[in-house]
């Protein structure tokens, strides 16, 4: 099972990875094709739009697991060195209810916009809040388990 779940984390970071090199290329083709040749690629914008959504949204993923993210601990651990467990668990509700907000926003909007087919691409305008549905609902998964366990996750534990 823990195999299982390092792919699935190691497949997110590919993913994000992957989108970001498909983003640069879209760009820099539209830039070349504009300026060289007084052209472009018309869908090249909304897919590098929507790919930019997806590795935000994915990246707070990544991030969160990994905790990377921007954080002031110092004075909880000067001060508070006992009650700093405690203090990370209540931090992780916080999270858990923020992205339980933003699960739930992003899914009413992706339902309500899933009929709405872009005209350059053909895509369902949607996707960019299905982005909002997994990376909320991922990073709940990831707030629920650290409240359970704080270690869980955690770059020095090989546990998880």
């Amino acid at each position: 099972m823990k195999g299982l779940a390092e792919k699935l984390w190691n497949s997110i970071e590919a993913i994000v990875a992957l989108l970001m090199v498909v983003m640069i290329g879209l760009v820099f083709t539209n830039v070349v094709l504009r300026y060289g040749f007084s052209s472009s690629l018309r869908p090249s914008v909304e897919l590098s739009r929507m790919g930019l959504v997806w590795v935000v949204m994915l990246g707070a993923v990544v991030v969160l697991r990994r905790e990377e993210h921007l954080a002031v601990t110092e004075i909880s651990d000067a001060l508070f060195p006992r009650a700093v467990p405690i203090l990370r668990r209540i931090g992780y509700m916080v999270i858990l209810f923020a992205v339980g907000m933003l699960f739930w926003g992003a899914f009413r909007q992706m339902m309500s916009n899933w009929n709405n087919i872009s005209q350059l691409t053909g895509l369902p305008s949607g996707l960019f809040y299905l982005a909002g549905v997994i990376s909320g609902a991922l990073m709940a998964f990831v707030a629920a388990v650290r409240i359970i366990n704080a270690d869980a996750f955690h770059p020095d534990n090989k546990d998880s």
